[in-house]
């Protein structure tokens, strides 16, 4: 009841703000179960302040961790390491050692930002047909769900390498937590065992994964306790040897013997070979605001300009049109498809083809694009070009964003591709596998599981890397000084969850929480359908229809972790739409609570013997 009455007075005070005007009920995404605070002030719905850090996971448990590191002197690169190692353990449907990401670091003291490309990289025996079957048909079984489905992990690296950058704590202090909650044991969470529940049947296939996830043949309900001991034996070779024990190590031998086992393509030469790399990131303006995104491999930085610089053309601002009203889901829209129709033709690894980051983030493109959008009716999408039906959803990608009281930032995307990768898990250690390779473009004109289609540029070819739409974003003002750092999970829906943010706060004035609750919009080409989250008005959605777009009603799209400078403050706010996610802020002269646990491999060892 308790819960009832407070989420009735949060409606209540929604109604007062800026989007309340097109908002017929609070949308069933803003949860009882979420460990978001909903803060109040004035009558709107508030995010949470710090003047010292701020950590915001889609995690509690990670949200935490990173404040520890932050409370012992860690900066935020120092948290970021410790927060994706503990949501190998504590999320393992999207916080990976087996997968990869990216991760924008933005460093206070020399203003400078960087891009880190960990993402994963095709084997070396990988071939363009890989995935097709006699008659020349996508095998989806294989390219989803087999060992071959696997990209060449890339995190540990990815991590070693921010590590050598920016770090200023021991590397086994921030491995540290990861192996605490792997070898005691975290206390399991509702969503955590319906995410199990969700994915038995593929987690079930892997008699590795069966062995964690499963007790005997049933399921961990909310509050077992897990235990994941082969994945702390892992993490304790990687905190006491480094990355290299993933890769050329113990680990690494153990992955290339259960690829050659189970037919996939990784071998000890792919791992050996594998490295992280620093890329340019994407830079452009929307009215005033410096925007920086992730480039090429990832199509996240390149869009999101693209789209932003678009509707620069467009009076959003003005009172007459505002968000959620019928003029302004329009030009996003339109926006958004065209944006989309240029990622099909034109998007891929950049260290293979040559993606025309410049002319697609350029000024003149963006003004011809708007030239194009006719505000009475809607474009069809087959006039655009061609596409496939999208699929559901999956949350299978994870998002976390900290800022440091030196005003360092890290905004940070990693992900398996789908929940649990492929579902198979590496024997003897822990790891779970991505199923990246579909990714790719396994056969031009056949869309992935997101509904996407690409050409040659995405191809499968033997070390590249698949294209992403994971989108780590950073803006700053007008003085170049640090404004927000954001960005979400969601698969293809990823740069336009970014892109609703971005929107609602600098052109409809909400904060930070009102910002990220507000209800969300997608389109992506093809299907030509808007796509909405429940909370829009009727009678906008019906103006839209008469406008000839499709509508459909979607759950919950993305989960945005994000962060604002306000002042001298920072604010933070972890999107409602995941349950367990939080915002864990650092208060003045706030002390560890938990000191450093520094296992030994003979620790962990003698802890399951």
């Amino acid at each position: 009841m308790r819960f009832l009455l407070s989420y009735i007075f949060t409606f209540l005070l929604l109604t007062q703000s800026a989007l309340a005007q097109n908002i017929q009920s609070l949308p069933s995404f803003i949860r009882a179960q979420s460990q978001t605070p909903i803060l109040h002030e004035g009558g709107r719905v508030q995010p949470v302040y710090s003047q010292n850090g701020m950590v915001v996971t889609a995690d509690k448990i990670a949200s935490e961790v990173g404040r520890e590191i932050l409370a012992k002197g860690g900066n935020a690169v120092d948290a970021a390491i410790a927060v994706a190692f503990t949501m190998a353990v504590t999320m393992p449907r999207a916080g990976n050692l087996g997968g990869g990401g990216f991760m924008m670091v933005y460093d206070a003291k020399t203003k400078t930002t960087r891009a880190i490309d960990y993402r994963e990289k095709a084997p070396i025996k990988a071939t363009a047909d890989m995935f097709l079957d006699r008659q020349g048909n996508v095998d989806e079984k294989v390219a989803r769900f087999s060992h071959k489905s696997a990209g060449v992990p890339g995190t540990v690296r990815g991590l070693e390498l921010a590590y050598k950058l920016y770090a200023t704590q021991e590397w086994a202090d921030l491995v540290d937590p990861a192996i605490y909650y792997a070898s005691k044991g975290l206390t399991v969470s509702k969503s955590l065992s319906d995410s199990i529940k969700k994915k038995a049947e593929h987690l079930w296939k892997s008699f590795p994964a069966r062995d964690v996830f499963f007790k005997g043949r049933s399921f961990y309900e909310a509050g077992d306790n897990l235990v994941q001991k082969d994945l702390a034996r892992t993490l304790v070779e990687i905190a006491t040897k480094g990355a290299d024990a993933f890769y050329e190590g113990d680990t690494a031998i153990r992955i290339a013997v259960d690829m050659k086992k189970n037919g996939g393509l990784i071998t000890m030469e792919d791992l050996k070979k594998y490295q992280a790399v620093l890329r340019d990131p994407v830079v452009g303006y929307y009215r005033g605001y410096k925007v920086v995104s992730m480039p090429p491999p990832s199509s996240g930085g390149v869009h999101l300009v693209q789209m932003l610089k678009t509707l620069n053309n467009f009076p959003i601002k003005s009172e007459h049109w505002g968000a959620g009203t019928a003029d302004t889901m329009h030009v996003m829209a339109e926006s958004m498809k065209r944006a989309y129709a240029d990622r099909a033709k034109y998007l891929g690894d950049p260290d293979y083809v040559k993606v025309p980051v410049k002319a697609l983030t350029s000024d003149l493109y963006a003004n011809r694009t708007a030239e194009g959008i006719s505000l009475g009716s809607a474009t069809p999408s087959e006039l655009i070009e061609a596409g496939r039906f999208l699929p559901d959803e999956s949350p299978q990608t994870t998002h976390f964003t900290i800022v440091d009281k030196w005003g360092n930032v890290v905004t940070n995307t990693y992900t398996l591709n789908f929940s649990y990768g492929s579902g198979h898990m590496v024997e003897g250690t822990g790891i779970l596998l991505n199923n990246e390779m579909d990714d790719f473009v396994a056969k031009k004109g056949v869309a992935n599981a997101y509904g996407l289609v690409g050409n040659d540029k995405n191809a499968i070819e033997s070390e590249k890397r698949p294209l992403s739409s994971m989108t780590p974003t950073l803006l700053f003002d007008e003085k170049d000084n640090f404004y927000m750092a954001l960005g979400s999970p969601g698969g293809s829906r990823i740069i336009t969850a970014v892109l609703n943010v971005i929107m609602n706060v600098i052109d409809h004035d909400m904060n930070l929480a009102e910002a990220i609750v507000a209800p969300r919009m997608h389109h992506q080409w093809m299907p030509d359908i808007i796509e909405v989250e429940e909370g829009y008005s009727l009678d906008t959605l019906k103006l839209l229809q008469a406008r000839g777009h499709s509508i459909k009603e979607v759950p919950p799209m993305g989960a945005v972790m994000a962060v604002m400078k306000l002042g001298d403050a920072y604010v933070g706010f972890a999107d409602t739409r995941r349950f367990d996610a939080k915002a864990s802020y650092l208060e003045e002269n706030t002390q560890p609570i938990v000191q450093g646990v520094r296992f030994t491999p003979q620790d962990v060892y003698d802890v399951f013997e």
